[in-house]
């Protein structure tokens, strides 16, 4: 049984982690940090030197920054520059606009920014930005997380270290993980179906955002590759009009939307749009599909959302395994309580879906993304209806185990250390390749 004290931390932890967010956070994080080096700077930079660590110039070189019809960091970097307030935090291009656009055209064009890996860097989640102009310099880092300064620097004058401390960015990121509530499957489930409905209701905004960026990209289709309006338009000659065509074109259109720069909130999920997007249309669509009451929505939802924290505690916020992966296991928890399925079909779901999609790589946020999510939704349906006929995948198979628990350790182990090679390789294929 979970303690009240337990259960607190958990809604706290789920409050933390399901957040709305605009536009890909990687290269809003690189804004803010050449916003904040500009301000310390004084004056527009002539020259600005970004260096990032490997995960976040994957993460942020292919998708588009709302507002500017534009894809990749040069734009980014150009505007926090230009108009980014380091105040607002991750909102530090809030102020955009078509002229700030040109103008950020134009400061490429004269001043074209240099984008290099940081070789070495002391966390997964690292950037540094040095801006010079009219004869000073500034130099900016952010390291752990998004929005966690940890160096600033003016004319050769520190005013903040926090990288030499004894306890570094990453260091930090991990204490703090620690301490973070420690989920078992069977904690996610007895958490998500005994709450009282009232105190998980905040959950139901998650479907409000994700349904309104869905349908933006529904109405012209006019978004990245127009997966979920060509799904929506004439998948129906494939899949027939059926719950399963429903889901898939609603849950990719929130990601084209999402990944070519459309400026609408989407609800994320540990730090990830298109994991937020991913835990929730497959449930809410469904939801409709079924005629599932407001309670059994919310409860489904809470599964959906809170299993994929719990996958993303050992995986980590980056990683080489593609984050659909996990949001889609977790999509396929709450697809099984909407179809009267338990604990331990909700079991049998996971196992199913570690059993076929662990080895998606990451190859960076992009329109393409929606692709990715199609491929986990479908496997999300057909893993759930599996596990509703009482067939799971066993232990004789694969990577599964008979614990689930451990099923998914398997999973997490191989995309947080097993693929460390594999996203090098795939980074230095990104960064040489003739484009």
């Amino acid at each position: 049984m979970i303690t009240l004290d337990q259960k607190k931390e958990i809604l706290a932890l789920i409050k933390r982690e399901v957040v709305p967010a605009i536009g890909c956070t990687e290269p809003a994080a690189v804004a803010l940090c050449v916003a904040k080096a500009t301000e310390l700077l004084g004056s527009t930079p002539e020259s600005l030197d970004v260096r990032l660590s490997a995960n976040i110039l994957k993460n942020a070189m292919g998708v588009g920054i709302p507002g500017t019809g534009m894809i990749g960091l040069p734009i980014a970097v150009a505007l926090g520059a230009l108009i980014g307030k380091s105040d607002y935090g991750l909102e530090v291009l809030r102020d955009v606009c078509p002229e700030a656009v040109e103008k950020g055209k134009s400061y490429l064009e004269a001043h074209r920014p240099a984008i290099n890996v940081k070789v070495d860097a002391p966390s997964i989640l690292h950037i540094e930005v040095t801006a010079l102009g009219g004869g000073r310099s500034a130099t900016a880092v952010i390291s752990g997380s998004h929005t966690n300064f940890v160096y600033l620097e003016r004319d050769g004058e520190v005013l903040l270290d926090e990288l030499h401390k004894a306890e570094k960015a990453e260091t930090k990121a991990i204490k703090a993980k620690e301490a973070e509530p420690q989920l078992n499957l069977a904690t996610v489930w007895e958490f998500a179906t005994t709450l009282p409905a009232e105190d998980l209701e905040f959950i139901l905004e998650a479907a409000r955002l994700n349904i309104a960026a869905a349908e933006l990209a529904l109405q012209n289709g006019g978004y990245g590759h127009s997966l979920g309006f060509t799904i929506r338009h004439h998948g129906a000659k494939l899949f027939g009009d059926s719950p399963v065509d429903h889901i898939l074109a609603y849950t990719s259109a929130a990601c084209d939307a999402r990944m070519a720069g459309a400026n609408v909130p989407v609800m994320s999920n540990s730090g990830s749009g298109n994991q937020g997007i991913t835990a929730t249309m497959p449930v809410v669509v469904y939801a409709w599909e079924v005629n599932a009451d407001r309670e059994r929505t919310i409860r489904a939802l809470t599964l959906s959302h809170l299993l994929s924290i719990y996958i993303k505690q050992s995986l980590g916020r980056l990683s080489a395994l593609c984050g659909c992966v996990v949001a889609a296991t977790g999509a396929s928890s709450g697809l099984v309580y909407l179809m009267g399925g338990g604990y331990e079909q909700v079991c049998s779901a996971v196992k199913n879906m570690v059993a076929n999609l662990t080895g998606m790589i990451c190859d960076g946020a992009k329109p393409s993304c929606a692709m990715k999510i199609s491929s986990g939704v479908s496997t999300a349906v057909l893993s759930a209806m599996l596990a509703m006929e009482g067939r799971t995948v066993t232990s004789a198979e694969g990577i599964v185990a008979d614990d689930v628990d451990q099923t998914i350790r398997n999973l997490t182990d191989i995309g947080r250390d097993a693929m460390r090679e594999t996203d090098r390789e795939v980074l230095h294929i990104m960064t040489t390749k003739n484009c």
